[in-house]
This record gives C-alpha cells, sequence and structure tokens, in this order.
C-alpha cells in the first residue's frame, strides 16, 4: 500500500516515528516485530532521513530476548542498506545493525544477516566497479587467514573498510559500556569488523589497542574472549613494525597485564616468518626487569607466561635467537613466590623451547645459559636486600638446573662469597644460606656433579660458613648460625669435607662448633653433637688436654638436653671421646675427668627415654676398658640408688667379660 503512494506518502511518514518508536518497546513481542516491520516501511517510502530518529531504538532491539524480533529488525536492516535511497549516507549508521546479528545465538538469525550483507557487497560492487576495477582484476588473497574462516567478498570489505573511521570511535565507547550486554555485543561486532577491514586496521591503530587494553581486564569473560579474538586479527593483518612497535613502547610506561594480554593474541594471530625479524625486540623487551618483575599479581605472571607460549607456538626453531630472555622471563615467573601453582606449566614451557631447539630437556637449556643467567642475577649482588627479586631467582637457577649449576660453581661463589658476609642484611643471608643447605643435601646432584666442588671447599669455609657462625644477638642472626651449622654438617655428612680436610678447619672452627651447643634451636644443637663427634673420629688423637677437657664438659651438658634427639648425638660423640684416649698418652692426666663422667653417665643410665639409656650404656661400655676398676668403685656407690639396676648389671658382666 505504502510502495504504491510513494509520493503522497513522503510528506506524511516523519508524523509516524514518534509513534512507532513510543510502541517499539511494547510488552507483546508480535507489536514489536510489526512495529519494526512498519518502521522499515515507513522509512524505506517515506523520508529516509527518519533513519537517524530511529537508530538508537532499533538498536536496543538487538538484545532484545524473542529471536523473532531480532529476525524483524535484521531484514528491515537488511532491506535498507539494499533499497534506501539515501543508503550511502547511513552505511556507517545501519553497517554495525546488520553486522551485529552475525553474533546472534539463532543461526537462523545468523545466516539471514550473512545472506543479506552478501547481498549487499555485491550490490556495492557492480555499484562502483569503475573503483573497484584495479582490486577486481589484481585482487591477491592474504597468505596468512585466520583457519576457518570464510573470507568476505571484496564489496563486503570495502564497504567496512570506508566507513570504519565513522563507525570504531562509537565502538571503542560501547565497549567499554557500563552495561555488560552492551559491552558483550560491541566486542563481537569489533571482531567482525576487523575480519573485513584486514590491512586497514593499521590507520587505527592507536584508537583499537586503547580499547583493547581496557576492555581486556573486563570482568566479564565473554568480552575478553572476544577482544583477544580481534586483537589475534591485528597479528594477522597489521605488520608487526606498527603492532609490536606500538605495544611494546606502552611497556616504557606502566606494563599492565592486559598490555601483555593484547601482545600474546597479536603474537598468536601473526606468521612466522613476519614475526622472525621482530623476535630480538620482543625478547629483549619481555625480558626487562621493568616488565617481567613489574607485578607478583598472579593475574600479571601468568599473562607472562602465556606470552612466552605464544612465541615458542608461532616462532619455534626461530626462538633460538631470544632463547637466553625466554628463559630469564620463564625463571623470573617460578622465582615469583605467587606463582607456585605455575611451576609445572613453566617447567612444560622450558620443555617446549628445548624441544623447538632440538634439545633433549630443559636442562639442556640451563647448560646453554647457565653463566649468561648467573651473571644477569649478580650484577647488583653487592647490594642485595631481603626483598631483592634476584635472591630467588639464583635460588630457581641454583636448584632447578640440578647437576648443571656443578659447571658454573666459580659463578655462584662469588655470588654468596660476597653476599654471606657478616656485614649484609641478615635476612638476606638466612634465604642465601637455606639455598646453599639445599643444594649440599644433594651436593653430587647439584654442586658436585661434575667433582669440582672440593676445589671451593676452602672458600665455603673459611669465607661463608666460618665468618657466619660467630656469635650474635637476635633470631635472624640465630637462625644464620642454625644453617651455617647445617651446611657444615652436610659437608661432613656427604663425604665432601675429607679427614684431611676436616684437620685443615678443626682449629678454626671447633670454638664456634662448640659454642653451637648452646643454641636454642634443637637442630643447631644436633648438629654441633654430631658434628664433633666426627671430629673426634677423624683427629681426635691430636687434640691436647684442654680441647679433650672443654670438648667432654660442653657435650656432657647436652645430655640433659630436652631433646631425645641431641641427648643421643650427646651420647655418640662421649663414645667416641672415649675411643680417642684409648692407648693415649693422655689417658692418666685425664683419670680424674674420667672418673667424673663415669659418675655423670651412671646418673643418666635413669633417663626417662629407653633409647638414650641404651645409647649411655654403650658410652659405659666403651669407657670401661680405660679404668675398669674405678667404674666398678662408683657402680658400687650407686647401684642401689638406681630405678634400672639391670643397667648397672649389665655394665659390670660386660666389664667382667672384658677382664
Amino acid at each position: 500500500c505504502l510502495s504504491a503512494l510513494t509520493e503522497h506518502f513522503h510528506l506524511q511518514s516523519e508524523s509516524l516515528i514518534k509513534p512507532l518508536m513510543q510502541t517499539i518497546s511494547h510488552q507483546h513481542y508480535r507489536v514489536r516485530v510489526d512495529v519494526i516491520q512498519a518502521t522499515g516501511a515507513v522509512i524505506q517510502f517515506g523520508n529516509g532521513k527518519s533513519v537517524d530518529d530511529v537508530l538508537s531504538h532499533l538498536a536496543q532491539r538487538l538484545f532484545d530476548e524473542i529471536p523473532k524480533v531480532r529476525h524483524a529488525l535484521t531484514a528491515v536492516v537488511g532491506e535498507w542498506l539494499l533499497h534506501l535511497k539515501d543508503r550511502y549516507s547511513y552505511f556507517h549508521k545501519l553497517i554495525p545493525l546488520l553486522l551485529g546479528s552475525f553474533a546472534d545465538e539463532i543461526p537462523e538469525n545468523t545466516k539471514l544477516a550473512q545472506t543479506y550483507w552478501e547481498e549487499i557487497g555485491l550490490q556495492w560492487e557492480k555499484e562502483n566497479e569503475e573503483d573497484l576495477k584495479d582490486k577486481m582484476d589484481f585482487s591477491v588473497s592474504p597468505a596468512h587467514y585466520p583457519k576457518g574462516v570464510t573470507r568476505p567478498g571484496l564489496g563486503c570489505r570495502e564497504l567496512v573498510s570506508r566507513n570504519l573511521s565513522k563507525i570504531l570511535p562509537g565502538l571503542c565507547h560501547d565497549i567499554t559500556d557500563w552495561v555488560e550486554s552492551t559491552r558483550i555485543k560491541a566486542s563481537q561486532l569489533l571482531y567482525t569488523l576487523l575480519l573485513h577491514a584486514e590491512d586497514h586496521i593499521t590507520q587505527h591503530m592507536e584508537l583499537l589497542l586503547r580499547t583493547l587494553y581496557q576492555a581486556c581486564l573486563d570482568e566479564e569473560t565473554e568480552v575478553v574472549k572476544n577482544c583477544v579474538k580481534a586483537a589475534e586479527l591485528i597479528g594477522t593483518f597489521v605488520s608487526p613494525k606498527v603492532s609490536v612497535k606500538l605495544i611494546t613502547s606502552a611497556f616504557e610506561k606502566t606494563p599492565k597485564a592486559s598490555c601483555i594480554m593484547v601482545l600474546t593474541a597479536v603474537i598468536r594471530g601473526s606468521p612466522k616468518e613476519i614475526l622472525q625479524p621482530h623476535l630480538t625486540h620482543l625478547g629483549n623487551t619481555l625480558s626487562q626487569a621493568e616488565v617481567c618483575e613489574r607485578s607478583e599479581e598472579v593475574f600479571y605472571v601468568e599473562q607472562l607466561l602465556y606470552c612466552v607460549q605464544a612465541l615458542i607456538e608461532v616462532c619455534q626453531e626461530d626462538c633460538k635467537e631470544i632463547s637466553l630472555q625466554l628463559m630469564k622471563i620463564l625463571v623470573t615467573i617460578m622465582a615469583i613466590p605467587s606463582s607456585q601453582h605455575l611451576k609445572e606449566k613453566v617447567e612444560a614451557t622450558m620443555s617446549s623451547l628445548a624441544e623447538a631447539q632440538g634439545l633433549d630437556s630443559f636442562l639442556c637449556l640451563y647448560k646453554q645459559h647457565i653463566f649468561q643467567l648467573l651473571e644477569g642475577v649478580s650484577v647488583s649482588c653487592d647490594s642485595w636486600t631481603c626483598y631483592s627479586p634476584e635472591i630467588l631467582q639464583l635460588e630457581v637457577i641454583a636448584t632447578h638446573s640440578g647437576p648443571v649449576i656443578g659447571g658454573a660453581l666459580n659463578n655462584l661463589m662469588l655470588i654468596l662469597k660476597t653476599c654471606l658476609q657478616p656485614n649484609k642484611d641478615p635476612q638476606m643471608r638466612l634465604k642465601l644460606f637455606t639455598v646453599l643447605s639445599q643444594l649440599l643435601q644433594r651436593a653430587n646432584e647439584t654442586v658436585n656433579s661434575q667433582g669440582l666442588f672440593p676445589s671451593y671447599l676452602e672458600t665455603v669455609i673459611k669465607d661463608i660458613l666460618a665468618p657466619n657462625l660467630l656469635w650474635h644477638a637476635g633470631r635472624t642472626a640465630a637462625a644464620i648460625r642454625t644453617t651455617a651449622v647445617s651446611c657444615l654438617w652436610a659437608l661432613i655428612h656427604c663425604e665432601m669435607l675429607s679427614p684431611e680436610e676436616v684437620l685443615k678447619v678443626k682449629d678454626g672452627l671447633m670454638p664456634q662448633i662448640i659454642a653451637a651447643l648452646d643454641e636454642d634451636s634443637k637442630i643447631a644443637r644436633l648438629m654441633a653433637c654430631r658434628i664433633i663427634g666426627v671430629v673426634l673420629k677423624v683427629c681426635g688423637r691430636q687434640f691436647d688436654e684442654d680441647k679433650f677437657k672443654n670438648t667432654y664438659t660442653e657435650v656432657l651438658k647436652r645430655l640433659d638436653d630436652a631433646s631425645c634427639d641431641v641427648r643421643l648425638a650427646a651420647a655418640h660423640t662421649l663414645t667416641n671421646w672415649f675411643q680417642c684416649l684409648k692407648d693415649s698418652d693422655m689417658k692418666s692426666s685425664m683419670e680424674s675427668h674420667i672418673e667424673f663422667l663415669y659418675q655423670e653417665l651412671l646418673i643418666h643410665l635413669d633417663d626417662p627415654d629407653q633409647n638414650t639409656q641404651n645409647a649411655v650404656l654403650e658410652v659405659l661400655k666403651e669407657g670401661s676398658v680405660l679404668y675398669p676398676e674405678l667404674l666398678v668403685k662408683e657402680i658400687g656407690g650407686v647401684v642401689h640408688k638406681h630405678r634400672t639396676p639391670a643397667y648397672c648389671n649389665q655394665l659390670l658382666h660386660h666389664i667382667q667379660s672384658a677382664r
């Protein structure tokens, strides 16, 4: 009816727009459908200028819950783009409405929008054939295109490219709108527009990147997902000379997790061969302390890891030229306390990097880069504090590299010697001693994997352990002494410290070790007892009378220790003390001390712990060889006082049997 009265209706059409728009949000969906269809006819056969008056109302119907309403909207906009007289003036306003239906949840609506769009593109091609002649004749399909996506026709691509500058500002504003559904729809439309715009994206990069940085922090995962897909298209269509330069320049201001997320997406969308010339720049930028140590937030660290993974997946063997930089980043991630849940993923990424270079495992990467990694963390080691991230990085390098660290002892020892001096930050020293202790507990698998550690023993003992065994007030100082004693015991226990080495260092270390018997820490007392026991066994016969006397009196006190383990260790140490006096010239001069020791040991046969009782009995059996008559006399004086006379009887029987 309207089409037959077009000439007369044109004058009256505007008066219908207002009542239609007042009814377009009616509660009954059939009314909304009829209103949309009527609006389409009124504008198409009436005054086209009324498009501006209805656009915002129609845009709201994109979010209508009823699929038929959205279907009607798609059909009306499609018809306008095909047949509206002034459609060229409204392309930039109508295209977003039609392309917005590309992501409709109902396949029928999506198919309708795509069919209209294809027809619109073909019509525009015919109408502008002269302008497009060169592109139609010499058009070359891109060598790299998103998988599983059909490339839009030339007319469709040109329509978007020529109108993008008018569409994009408003769209970018909507992506950061406060309404969740608006942000989702805008992000879906952004992907569709960029797919059509292809390399024309380049001229809009600054606006696009600003928007993506903000949108990728959205709480709605659907928005983030769509923006990441859009960023991948930037990698596909925009030269890295532009995209990589712009994104990395943003890192120089304040690196954000969203910047790294966008860069990751751009890398994933980029062709390997085009990205290759920019690898060094990317590696250097990402491995800067200002970037990889910028934040300990889990989200930031995760995005950094994903970026490294993207580089390895896309560039494969080309990553060899930035292997060191990528290892620095991965070590930094592993060293961040909040990222411990990512450890397996980091190891898997290291393995992928090794595989890309044809190496057997990530240990080969450490072997390849261990010296540069240690040099990198050691640059500022003279000014480290307990808060320096380099300490945690050193821990990762030293403990995670396994046997490889055994080939870089010179670098490691220089760092430890510099940082473990008594005038350095106590908390920092405590952290480093903990690392050293871990290494020494598995010495043959770590620091001595290549048999080179013995040549550094003198440095470890004299320059690192000995200065830190000296007493200083405070809990931290006590903890440092405990770890230093533990390190010394680890050296002795794993037989890194040979009898000859023990002989060399005993005079310098014994005063500090004996002092450690009075530490508050049970571990320190236990380790000190064990170390003294070994020293007595190895070179006790070379002790003078004063050293013998001082040693046994201090060890004897530990038989009153609150810890059963310490009492047992003290008993074993006293066994070694007695053994040193066998056939010794000092036996006679030590008689009074031996007698006193007999008396004290007999008291400790009443220890509440049976294991300690048995250990003390063994000590007395060992010591009975020296002055058996004296011991028998002492037993006779106390046997009636003992709660466990059976031990005394066992001891007497042993002495008689020995005679």
